[in-house]
């Protein structure tokens, strides 16, 4: 048998899926995409051009007319993929991991008419197989008849620790305590919303990568995969 064409990685926040979906996807010689790129850069454009995330109609209105790509890796500075966004299109990969994007984009990704706009976007381009897709709700909306459906969890304290090392790497200046409790509210926002709410999908096979380094992580995932072909 082929090797699972479609792989869907959910999990809350800072649980891995970014990293090991990347390295997991090189490793195929898959196409990586973490959709949650898609929310950021909504969020992104609405903190910059409405300079707030509270108007949820506003919010909407300019996922549907804005344009949103996301592109293999254009640059050699560690990202990676490229996103683009806006009209004209401009490079936002960085900037929509600025800390104000990151506490507002649980909000605007559970604005319903955000995730129908972005939702049929993500399907265009998992349905092409070959794809590692990463998100909150890839098994369980976007892309339910994946081939392979993965669900990553860690404790929270190991999740604010993971963001924390890499916001050091960066050069940023921020406070783990801070990172804590974002990722706390986050949690609740994810699980509580009413529009695809986080959770394991049917049929997925749950992780706890709590005691495991990004190796370890990734050594788990190629088996699962080597297991379904």
């Amino acid at each position: 048998m082929p090797l699972p064409s479609i792989i869907a990685i959910d999990g809350p926040v800072a649980s891995g899926k970014t990293s090991v979906g990347k390295r997991l996807a090189d490793r195929l010689g898959y196409l990586f995409f973490d959709t949650g790129a898609m929310y950021r850069a909504v969020t992104y454009l609405a903190l910059r051009d409405l300079g707030a995330v509270s108007d949820t109609a506003a919010v909407a209105a300019l996922a549907w007319r804005s344009h949103v790509d996301v592109r293999p890796a254009a640059a050699g500075d560690g990202r990676d993929y490229t996103v683009l966004a806006g009209e004209p299109s401009e490079d936002v990969t960085w900037a929509i991991r600025a800390p104000e994007v990151e506490a507002s984009v649980s909000p605007v990704a559970a604005i319903p008419e955000v995730r129908h706009c972005l939702t049929e976007q993500m399907r265009r381009v998992g349905r092409r197989g070959q794809v590692v897709m990463v998100g909150r709700d890839i098994g369980t909306v976007v892309l339910p008849e994946a081939d392979l459906k993965i669900f990553l969890t860690a404790s929270v304290e190991t999740r604010a620790q993971r963001r924390f090392q890499e916001t050091q790497a960066r050069g940023e200046a921020r406070d783990y305590d801070e990172i804590l409790a974002n990722l706390r509210e986050r949690d609740q926002i994810d699980t509580l919303r009413t529009v695809a709410p986080l959770r394991p999908a049917p049929g997925a096979v749950t992780l706890d990568t709590t005691g495991l380094d990004l190796p370890g992580v990734v050594q788990e995932l190629e088996a699962l995969v080597l297991a379904r072909s």
